[in-house]
Parts: structure tokens; C-alpha cells; sequence
């Protein structure tokens, strides 16, 4: 971390932000925080800070200049954000932060815990037996959902202590709302605590965002209002399901159920390992942050994980809680009292990704800022990742691709691309016209455009590349190896295939496929690959359709051979401007009696 204000330095860490919601919080030079902020696009609104020449408020210029360091946390909506803004600047207390900084909160829906529950809006969460729901962005969704609930399940909203004893002996009197219709009046024995039970797990049911049993009952009503022909209760059902469609169920930031504890998430890289901690005091974050620990030579992922679990309780000064989240168990006699929990489902899990995604968040900014200070570093650690995960002698700097592109047999051509580095080297790239094959042979195909290309490559004596990629399975591969071994290079060149669907990579004479990891840079490399050589070949064919459809239709114009066609299309480009061009600039480029020959066809075919 900069110990001082460097605007470069800050800038670059800007220039690294993803454009995804998440909190930003500002440090000074000791490492405090000093703001904590949210936004809908995390790279937008923290370069609005640091513009040159903006307008800004006295305190944001002094509060900028005194900013040393940025840290960040992606989540899933801006309404995340909101929630862990509010749990960040409470347990931190920035000198800066002003909005949210008193002891208010967000509300609640609250089912008490208690005979005939009662289902309020709230403000205080106590650990009393209650359920809450929550926290909502706006009082205004809170009090929907909480008028939704409550119209849709006739509850009470009463005060008073409906015990049973109290019930049997007559202590009570309906009141109002059940002369309207908004109660079915429990206090006098009306409605059975097992009607009232049922309703209430049906509210609670759609609090927690599941909103079938909800959606069901309300499309029942709703058609049986219709088939009676009241037709305004029916319209007031339909205006609740669109409510119930628009009612967004609880972050995942914030969770009264999970209690107080930690969760550790782990991302391996080639030499290196992000871990990401969060801590949930009270069901709310109130810290997180992502360590990169470099890795030994035969680290395995437990002993990575439990160094992690190590060196954060170091950092953190203090002990882990009681109960830890993790992707897996570490080395759990290291950590006496506490409970490691692999959750496979519900809010743990959930935090659990959310852990993750911040992990990978980091990661990728890690690796951006690699690629922009020392690209050769960058390239270099890819190479040194595809050489060890394909197995290849050699570093793979030079790779060539090869596609087969055709309609039902016509037009058959395909495509070579090359990168470098693992980069697109484009003016290398090469487009095939099959010569020998006919019909739909993907097979042959690719063992001419193979041939051709590396028979040339060794009578002219170039370089051969360290890898070549053949867009395919098995088939194709092993047509692409037997040209290899007819040219006495398969043992120089390594050739792999990779299929289509699943990105299965083949080897030659392995019957197996290999499945690289889908989120390392090996597989994003070879599928870039591919990808470009299926747009190439594919442009490639669409052209030599269309001009051959274009040289179809010259051709049935008498008088008028391929010569006079290829002219006549160097210069218009198009049929609709040869059939457009005037007797004078048709004779300028094949003579009078073949322009005229062109006039006579196109006003023909006019008639």
C-alpha cells in the first residue's frame, strides 16, 4: 500500500476497477479507512473522483487528497451494495462518511415469535425467536410486501396476548377489523391457531422468495372472482400478482439466520493462490478482504487453505469465530474450537460464492495489472501454464489453428490462424480453397489444407510452430497426425484436437479426451483460437459464395466471358453497378459489343 498521495499510482488502480456494482472504501497512509462508498458501475464512480478539472465539494478535495490507497468488493446489485455500505461504515466509523454513519438501519418484516403471530415492520433485529426478513432498500417496498401479506392472509394486527387460556376465557372482543373483513378474529376463538399457522408459513414462505404457494393461491382467487363475474375482486388479485412479481427476495449480504461467523474462499493460480476473508458478525459483513499467497512447490490445496486460515488470524488480531465456511476442510487439529462447515446449499452457500466472486474480482485485477506494467512477464507466465497443463516439450510460442468451413459440400475452403504468444498475430493468418475433395469430407479436407500448408512451410524452409490446434474431434485429428507422420514431423510438432461441444481436448493415438480447467487461461487461449479460426474461415466462405453467385448470374450474359467478368467486377464491385453503369463506362472497360451485350441483358430482364 502507498504511504503517501500518489495520483498515478491511485490512477492505475482506478484504471483496474470492473465495471460491476460493489463498496469502494478510501485509506490514508496508516491504512485507515477513511470513506467507504457504493456504486451501481465500481470503475465510473471512482474515477469521478480523481477527473482533472471537475468541480468538487471542499471536504471530497481534501478527503481525495488525504486518500493513499483504494480497496474494493463486487457484488450482485447496487442494492447489495447498499446493504454492505451500511454494515461497513457502522462497524468502521470513516472520518468521512456522513450518510449512514448514526445508529438508524434499514427495516425489517419481523413474524413474531408468539401465539397467532403478528407480522410487523421493524427496525431493532433481536435475537427473541422472531423470524425477520430483510433488510428492505426502501419503506415503501417494505410496506407492499407488508400490506400484500396481511390483504392476502387476513392477519391480525393487534397488541394483544392471545394465550389460550386468555382466549378460553372470553377476554377479548372482536374489534374493527374483523367487521371489515381484515380479521378473522382469533382473539375470540373464530379462527383456530392451526388455520392461522398455515397462513403464516405461506408468508413467510413468500418473505423468503419463495412465492409458488403465494402465486397459486392469488391465480385462484383471482379466476374464481372472474367465473363469478366480479370482476373488480378479480382486477384487485391481478394487481397483487403483478406486485408479487415485481417483490425482490432478500440479499444475500445480509442474513439474520447464519449468526456470527467466518467464511474463507480459495482461488488457485499458476504460482500463486487468492484467498478471500469475510466476516459475519450479526448476519452482516462487516469485513472483508482478499490475500495473494505465493505457493511452494508442493503445496496441495488443504495446506494452502490452512496456511490462509493461519496468517488472516494473524492479521485480523484475533481469533476466527466459532464456526468457519470453507470450500473444503483444512488441517482442523490447527484450530482448536472451531467448527469448519462445506456448505452444499442455502445461505451459507451463498456467502460462500459471494466470498468467491471477490476472489476472482482480485485475482483479475491482479492479472490486468500484470499485462499493462510487464506484458512479457504476463505472456511468458501464460506460455509456462499452457506448456505444463498440454503437456508440450516446449514453451508454446508459436501457435497455428486450422477450421473447414463448407454448405453441404459446396464451396469448401478453411482457415489458418496464428498467434503469438498467445496473441493474434493477424497478418499470418492464411485462407484455403480445397482443390482435391469433393462432397462433404471434413476429413480429407483437412488433410490437403494440412499437407499444403506444412509441405510448403518445409520446401521453403520457415519456421513450424510449437503447437497446432485442429478445430475437431477425434476425426479430424487423426487425418491432421497422418499427414504429420507422412511429412516426418510428428515428432516435432506437437498437434492436439479440440471438440466442439464441451471442449474436450484429444490427443493422438489417445482414445481419451482431457479436459483442461474451464477458468484457467490454457483453455481461454485454445478457445480464442478456435473462435478466430471459425470467424476467419467463415467470412472467407460467405465471400466466395456471394461472388460466385454474383459470377452465376454475369455468366448468363451471351458474349460475355470470365475474363470480362473478373474485369467488369474489379471495377463495380457489385452486379446492381454493372447493371446500373452507363453504355459509356461499360465500354471502357470491355468494348462496345460486349457493353452493349450487358445493356441488352439487363433491360431485357427489366421487361
Amino acid at each position: 500500500m502507498a504511504t503517501v498521495h500518489d495520483k498515478k499510482h491511485l490512477k492505475e488502480k482506478v484504471a483496474l476497477l470492473p465495471d460491476q456494482p460493489g463498496i469502494y472504501q478510501f485509506l490514508d497512509s496508516g491504512g485507515t479507512v477513511i470513506y467507504v462508498g457504493k456504486a451501481k458501475n465500481l470503475k465510473k464512480r471512482v474515477s469521478s473522483y480523481f477527473m482533472e478539472g471537475k468541480e468538487q465539494y471542499p471536504k471530497v478535495r481534501v478527503m481525495v487528497r488525504h486518500t493513499c490507497d483504494i480497496r474494493h468488493l463486487v457484488v450482485s446489485s447496487e442494492q447489495d451494495a447498499l446493504f454492505l455500505e451500511n454494515n461497513l461504515i457502522k462497524n468502521l466509523q470513516p472520518r468521512y462518511n456522513v450518510m449512514l454513519k448514526d445508529d438508524k438501519t434499514y427495516p425489517w418484516i419481523v413474524v413474531r415469535s408468539e401465539p397467532f403471530p403478528r407480522v410487523e415492520s421493524t427496525r431493532v433485529v433481536n435475537r427473541d425467536g422472531s423470524r425477520y426478513f430483510g433488510p428492505y432498500s426502501s419503506v415503501v417496498i417494505q410496506k407492499n410486501v407488508l400490506e400484500l401479506v396481511r390483504a392476502l392472509y387476513q392477519l391480525r394486527t393487534c397488541s394483544l396476548n392471545l394465550a389460550p387460556e386468555a382466549i378460553a376465557r372470553g377476554k377479548y372482543s372482536v374489534c374493527l377489523e374483523y367487521h371489515l373483513g381484515n380479521c378473522k378474529g382469533p382473539c375470540v376463538g373464530k379462527q383456530s391457531q392451526e388455520d392461522y399457522d398455515h397462513g403464516i408459513s405461506m408468508v413467510m414462505a413468500t418473505l423468503a422468495g419463495d412465492m409458488r404457494s403465494t402465486r397459486k393461491y392469488l391465480l385462484e382467487r383471482m379466476s374464481r372472482a372472474a367465473e363469478n363475474m366480479q370482476f373488480e375482486l378479480a382486477e384487485r388479485y391481478k394487481m397483487r400478482l403483478r406486485l408479487l412479481d415485481s417483490y425482490v427476495s432478500k440479499s444475500v449480504v445480509v442474513s439474520t439466520s447464519v449468526g456470527d461467523l467466518d467464511v474463507f474462499s480459495m482461488l488457485r493460480d499458476i504460482d500463486a493462490a487468492y484467498v478471500n476473508f469475510a466476516r459475519i458478525v450479526g448476519g452482516a459483513i462487516v469485513n472483508s478482504f482478499t490475500a495473494q499467497l505465493l505457493l511452494g512447490a508442493e503445496d496441495n490445496d488443504r495446506d494452502i487453505l490452512t496456511r490462509a486460515l493461519q496468517q488472516v488470524s494473524e492479521r485480523i488480531s484475533g481469533p476466527l469465530a466459532k464456526e468457519v465456511v470453507v470450500p473444503f476442510c483444512p488441517e482442523q487439529e490447527l484450530f482448536p474450537g472451531v467448527r469448519f462447515t462445506v456448505p452444499k446449499r442455502g445461505e451459507k452457500l451463498k456467502l460462500l460464492e459471494f466470498s468467491l466472486k471477490n476472489a476472482k474480482a482480485y485475482r483479475m485485477e491482479r492479472l490486468k495489472n500484470l499485462e499493462i506494467k510487464d506484458p512479457g512477464r504476463h505472456s511468458m507466465r501464460i506460455m509456462e501454464a499452457m506448456q505444463r497443463e498440454l503437456r508440450l516439450p516446449r514453451l508454446p510460442r508459436l501457435i497455428e489453428c486450422f477450421d473447414n468451413s463448407n454448405l453441404q459440400g459446396s464451396y469448401p475452403v478453411a482457415s489458418c490462424v496464428v498467434f503469438r504468444d498467445g496473441k493474434p498475430s493477424r497478418k499470418e493468418y492464411r485462407h484455403f480453397n480445397v482443390k482435391t475433395v469433393t462432397g462433404p469430407d471434413d476429413f480429407a479436407s483437412m488433410r490437403e489444407i494440412i499437407y499444403r500448408r506444412y509441405r510448403r512451410q518445409l520446401d521453403e524452409g520457415n519456421e513450424l510452430p510449437d503447437l497446432i490446434v485442429v478445430d475437431g474431434g477425434k476425426g479430424q485429428l487423426s487425418s491432421a497426425y497422418g499427414v504429420l507422420k507422412e511429412l516426418g514431423i510428428d515428432d516435432k510438432v506437437p498437434i492436439i484436437g479440440l471438440a466442439k461441444r464441451i471442449e474436450e481436448v484429444f490427443y493422438p493415438d489417445d482414445p481419451n479426451p482431457y479436459w483442461l480447467d474451464r477458468t484457467g487461461e490454457p483453455l481461454r487461449v485454445i478457445m480464442h483460437l478456435r473462435d478466430e479460426a471459425h470467424r476467419f474461415g467463415i467470412t472467407f466462405h460467405r465471400k466466395k459464395r456471394s461472388l460466385d453467385f454474383i459470377k452465376s448470374e454475369l455468366e448468363l450474359i451471351p458474349g460475355l466471358g470470365q475474363v470480362s467478368i473478373a474485369k467488369l467486377l474489379k471495377k463495380f464491385r457489385t452486379v446492381n453497378s454493372i447493371k446500373n453503369a452507363s453504355s459509356k463506362e461499360l465500354t471502357a472497360v470491355v468494348g462496345a459489343a460486349r457493353a452493349r451485350a450487358v445493356r441488352d441483358f439487363y433491360e431485357s430482364v427489366g421487361e
